[in-house]
């Protein structure tokens, strides 16, 4: 079976990193929906007590009658939970019904290769969307849940920031950049995280620094940028008394209103705490059903 296209965006010329999509004039602001972490596997099935297809569905049916009209959807990795085909071939599917341009990037559990392969221009790293540059970076190490910002990745980053000239400019990538608590000794989070931001200090364009990997929202400044996690799609977590703990809260995503000044507006949606307590009740049966 042939890969699942993505939807088709206008670029650059043949050869360029550098994609533009066609919906956003630069004289207005930018729509951005922030998705992250939906672990699918190779077959669907429940994780921690969760269908992560079924959650990611939900959540992608919200923001198609909440934002259905937005510029471009991000999604920073754990797409997959094993790095399958599939399970790429799935996230497109789903994410595909919104008929929106996406750009993807990889997380812990993905596996960067199969993604890009199977996802296509969903995984260019650098995007220009109206008056915005939109830079996708890899913090991803063969074998390891930790992050780490390589050469390559650093310099694409110092590269993409000088050439996006008056452009404000968001990076995005997998692994968180600070603790979400200062009482977690957080081993699973970018481990050069200092050097990251002496490079994001050296473009004073760059206005947004966001993130998945940690299931849960986070907004915090630092200088004058923006420091942003969003929930999960399936399952959360959360820091209590120093210890990593689940969270029962439901799946979300984040808007973000990017105008062309370099200021912004954001906020996180989640799924009705109702309707997503009745569906862990739910899946809680059927796998009581399945041990019987």
């Amino acid at each position: 079976m042939p890969p699942v296209p993505p939807p088709a965006l206008t670029g650059q010329p043949s050869g360029s990193s550098i994609r533009s999509t066609p919906s956003a004039p630069a004289d207005r602001p930018v729509l951005l929906i922030h998705l992250s972490d939906a672990h699918l596997g190779a077959n669907s099935a429940l994780m921690l007590g969760v269908d992560t297809d079924a959650s990611l569905r939900a959540v992608v049916d919200q923001i198609h009658r909440e934002y259905g009209d937005a510029d471009l959807v991000l999604a920073t990795g754990d797409l997959s939970q094993d790095g399958s085909e599939p399970a790429y071939r799935r996230f497109a599917r789903v994410i595909g019904e919104l008929g929106l341009p996406v750009r993807c990037l990889p997380g812990n559990h993905d596996a960067p290769a199969v993604l890009a392969r199977t996802l296509g221009n969903w995984a260019k790293p650098v995007t220009d969307v109206g008056a915005w540059r939109v830079i996708a970076l890899n913090s991803t190490v063969n074998g390891s849940n930790a992050g780490h910002l390589d050469r390559q990745q650093l310099e694409l980053l110092d590269t993409a920031a000088a050439d996006a000239g008056p452009r404000p400019v968001l990076v995005a990538l997998h692994h968180n950049a600070v603790p979400m608590t200062p009482d977690w000794h957080d081993t699973m989070m970018l481990d050069n995280a200092t050097e990251l931001f002496r490079h994001l200090g050296r473009w004073r364009n760059i206005r947004v620094l966001l993130w998945g990997h940690v299931h849960q929202e986070f907004d915090r400044r630092r200088g004058n940028m923006r420091l942003l996690a969003t929930p999960s799609t399936c399952f959360q977590f959360t820091i209590r008394d120093g210890r990593h703990r689940m969270d029962h809260s439901a799946p979300g995503y984040r808007w973000l209103k990017l105008y062309p000044d370099g200021s912004l507006a954001t906020g996180v949606r989640r799924l009705d705490a109702r309707a997503w307590e009745a569906m862990l009740q739910g899946w809680a049966q059927l796998e009581a059903d399945q041990a019987a």
